[in-house]
């Protein structure tokens, strides 16, 4: 078989906050290295980071801290975060958010005496989020790429990365089989370092934020090349998706965290506010709080006409909402609704996974030659993520990941030899479809996307769970013999629906094992049948396996290296917060 071969030293796969800073960082470090940056859509026009409207959470301001910061994070996380992780995230944020506007060019909003503007945003004990109006990633990634594209560094663009190949003996990583998307062609690219960066992206859900594109890719190649992934079960669903029928893609896309920060109020079906018979901070609790609230309040049928809630904002007066919010003013007005001065409809929406694969904090993971950043990865946010700490997360361990990928090329300056059968197997699943007969892929991914939101939604019991699994695994039969036109190879988007469909579906039975073996509530994952957090000296985090075709599920302690529950956290006032004395990590 004839397959396209490159070569280079450093592979990084999606090009989202965390792939572009990593692209940067190991240019910075090792300018002679040969980088590439392979990404299914175009570069600077794609990803998760180019959506976030939001900002990013950093603690800058008098009476804010580091500490403080951590302890949000720890206890938005409900004592399930790695805390070397999570210390790292926030302790970096500082440094990066500087490289941000005075390295790269990022212009964020400022106050009258000059310094960063910083927004409330929900489940935070102060206003740390730092942003440019409610399109802050458009200017993170508008910057990024430009300067990837300034310095020359490589691109392989509408390449889709299918698998991670291993060496002869497994022990390494030698390189990723592509398609690229415009001809159809098999691509492998072989590669001293690869950095997984594809990001998440839970659209296995009927209400979602990400784009199509988006099929956990990156987690369900790290699945099949036999790595661990921790805390699975917890699929974060943002409060407020729009609700704009089911005629519409703009359904499920995010009206941003900030509008509750700024008092907005959430009202059911009956123009009732409610939120707060649910949790005492109202609409500024938790993500997680403010989605169950919402998913209870329409399963008690008060809901919105297109079946949802709504939002208001027009008592905070329509012309400072159009000043302060001025992108959701326009998107909302598109779909027919004055967000600034009459009422939204909006529904919970399937919004970014905490889980992923198991990684160090200079971003290395168990594979040799594989490093992972951003939402490909796990333990940083632990049961939750608080609003603003995602495009933290991205910018932090990207820079932290091209600052050990050229550290460690340098030291490991040579390729490792690819299993070829491995190559060809890969080659061989992917024309998978090309030999059955052409079936409806919808029907797969309408049942993909009712099972997912009705029985692995925001409210789980195991009746729904194991209803989901056998769901599952009779939707994975059905794909395994559907198939697609074999036509023309070159933008096939037929034979990416389907490769897209058999990342979800394995990525959702991962889900579901995972939130069968958590027999308790803990932040995102919530079990009517096991409404308590259960034990929190005790908190375990799930892993999950794939061996044998077969989802391995097991259980490991949470390590308490900086903070423990129940341990008493200094308070000097109200606005300081001081962590006993640790080991330094």
């Amino acid at each position: 078989m004839n397959i396209k071969r490159i070569q280079t030293d450093i592979l990084i796969l999606g090009s989202g906050g965390a792939g572009l800073f990593a692209a940067l960082h190991a240019h910075r470090n090792a300018p002679q290295l040969s980088i590439t940056v392979a990404v299914k859509g175009l570069l600077g026009k794609c990803g998760c980071t180019r959506m976030v409207q939001g900002g990013y959470n950093v603690a800058l301001a008098p009476g804010d801290s580091v500490e403080r910061h951590f302890m949000d994070t720890i206890e938005g996380s409900k004592w399930l975060s790695n805390q070397e992780l999570a210390w790292t995230l926030v302790s970096t944020a500082v440094e990066r958010v500087r490289e941000l506007e005075n390295e790269l060019g990022c212009f964020f909003d400022r106050n009258p005496d000059g310094s960063v503007h910083q927004k409330a945003f929900a489940g935070q004990t102060f206003d740390r989020t730092v942003h440019k109006g409610d399109l802050t990633g458009i200017e993170i990634i508008n910057r990024l790429a430009e300067q990837v594209w300034s310095r020359g560094i490589n691109r392989l663009e509408e390449h889709r990365a299918i698998e991670l190949i291993k060496t002869p003996s497994g022990d390494g990583l030698a390189g990723v089989v592509m398609i690229d998307m415009r001809s159809g062609e098999f691509v492998f690219v072989q590669a001293k370092a690869v950095l997984l960066a594809t990001g998440g992206g839970p659209t296995m859900y009927k209400y979602h934020t990400p784009s199509g594109d988006k099929s956990c890719d990156g987690l369900a190649m790290a699945l099949r090349a036999g790595l661990t992934l921790r805390d699975m079960e917890m699929v974060q669903f943002h409060p407020t998706g729009l609700l704009a029928g089911s005629h519409t893609r703009m359904t499920g896309t995010v009206l941003e965290e900030g509008l509750r920060g700024a008092g907005g109020h959430l009202l059911n079906g009956q123009h009732e506010r409610f939120m707060h018979s649910y949790d005492s901070r109202g609409e500024r609790a938790t993500r997680d709080i403010v989605s169950r609230g919402i998913y209870s309040e329409m399963r008690a049928g008060r809901t919105s006409p297109n079946g949802g809630v709504y939002i208001q904002m027009n008592h905070l007066g329509p012309e400072k909402v159009r000043k302060q919010f001025k992108g959701m003013v326009e998107r909302c007005a598109d779909c027919g609704f004055d967000l600034a001065g009459g009422e939204v409809e909006v529904v919970p929406t399937a919004h970014y996974m905490m889980g992923g694969v198991v990684f160090k904090a200079d971003c290395q993971t168990d594979l040799t030659g594989l490093f992972a950043a951003g939402e490909d990865t796990g333990g940083v946010h632990g049961a939750n993520r608080l609003g603003g700490n995602g495009v933290a997360n991205s910018t932090v361990f990207g820079g932290i990941a091209g600052d050990s990928m050229a550290r460690w090329v340098q030291a490991n300056d040579s390729f490792r030899a690819p299993h070829e059968q491995s190559i060809l197997a890969a080659i061989r699943e992917a024309e998978r479809p090309f030999a059955k007969k052409g079936k409806d892929l919808e029907l797969i991914r309408e049942s993909l996307f009712e099972c997912m939101w009705k029985d692995v939604g925001i409210i789980r019991n195991e009746e729904g769970l194991v209803k989901a699994r056998d769901s599952l695994s009779d939707m994975q039969a059905k794909l395994m013999d559907t198939g697609v036109v074999d036509g023309d190879r070159a933008l096939n988007a037929q034979w990416h629906d389907w490769l897209n469909l058999r990342n979800l579906i394995s990525v959702s039975r991962v889900i579901t094992e995972a939130a069968l073996a958590r027999e308790n509530s803990r932040g995102a994952h919530f079990r009517e049948d096991f409404p308590a957090a259960g034990n929190l000296e005790s908190s375990a985090f799930t892993t999950a396996k794939l061996s044998g075709g077969t989802v391995k599920i097991a259980r490991q302690p949470v390590e308490f290296v900086i903070v423990k529950p129940g341990e008493t956290v200094l308070r000097e006032d109200d606005a300081t917060f001081l962590i006993p004395p640790v080991a330094a990590t």
